[in-house]
């Protein structure tokens, strides 16, 4: 026998998880906290799970909740995209698309993406995260993450590659006037390096001449930073060495402010990677930035 009430409480579940508390989720959908209150208890008592923990204050997702959110959503989401292909409806994105990016590469590569986004879709609205910090795509609510790696972890989601740049290792010219050229990379461990502390290993630089020899030093680590910019600023005022993606420092480069080293070994790569939730059907919103994103940055692949 088909359970009827398989579907109860579904939506008003995921509006408590994503407006953080039942007052609020009662605003979005119409109804009063006390409704709210009642249909995740009688959620939870047909599931026979706990799936929020509450205080006075907040709410938390248990393991069990934290799971159960996440195919809520993909269900919503699925009957919505369905009951769009059913109407045979004109699909362009509408509502908030959330994203998180890099301070640097959004600053620099994304503002004509964001500009045209906007332009194009007027219904559209962004939500718009410029932080280098780890995301949770799913747990944290959004639509599309895009990061910077070498090496992408294994994951559940689709992964794009948007763009690609080498790694430079730079310093500046009063900086090599001071304390001398480099020739070699082993020579680091002797100089004042500045690191990107968000890598699991950040203190150790790997090199691989043109032979394929390679080279792995632990460096004088002067400075660990989580904000490239900053770091990169110390560089330029003459105070170290810095490893970083060339899409940070072309400019740089090409005036002479900073000159790159190792120049005979050969590069290691930095891929920028589009990041999204694995669906079947991608939600408009979605699908119609990685369109505009992709076209914009497809010569850089």
């Amino acid at each position: 026998m088909a359970n009827n009430k398989l579907f109860d409480g579904i939506t008003v579940f995921v509006q408590v998880v994503k407006c953080g508390g039942f007052g609020a989720a009662a605003e979005v959908t119409g109804h009063s906290s006390s409704y709210v209150s009642k249909e995740i208890a009688k959620l939870e008592s047909r599931l026979g799970v706990r799936l929020l923990n509450r205080t006075t204050r907040s709410i938390a997702l248990t393991p069990e909740g934290k799971t159960y959110y996440q195919e809520c959503v993909q269900l919503i989401n699925d009957a919505e995209q369905s009951v769009a292909e059913i109407t045979k409806s004109t699909i362009e994105p509408k509502g908030t698309l959330k994203v998180s990016c890099p301070v640097w590469f959004g600053k620099y590569y994304l503002a004509d993406v964001f500009t045209t986004y906007l332009s194009r879709y007027p219904e559209a609205t962004l939500d718009l995260d410029m932080s280098d910090k780890s995301i949770d795509v799913i747990a944290d609510g959004y639509d599309l993450v895009i990061r910077a790696t070498a090496k992408l972890d294994d994951s559940s989601l689709i992964c794009k590659r948007i763009y690609s740049s080498r790694i430079c290792t730079v310093a500046s010219k009063q900086y090599l006037k001071d304390y001398g050229y480099l020739q070699h990379p082993s020579e680091l461990s002797d100089h004042s390096c500045f690191c990107y502390s968000n890598l699991k290993k950040f203190n150790v630089w790997g090199y691989r001449d043109r032979v394929g020899n390679k080279t792995l030093v632990d460096v004088h680590q002067r400075v660990s930073s989580n904000n490239t910019e900053m770091s990169l600023a110390l560089v330029n005022n003459g105070l170290g060495i810095i490893r970083i993606p060339e899409f940070y420092i072309e400019t740089q480069l090409q005036s002479g402010e900073l000159v790159l080293l190792f120049d005979d070994y050969i590069p290691p790569q930095l891929d920028v990677y589009a990041l999204y939730p694995t669906r079947k059907h991608l939600s408009a919103k979605v699908k119609c930035f990685i369109e505009i994103l992709d076209k914009s940055l497809i010569n850089n692949k």
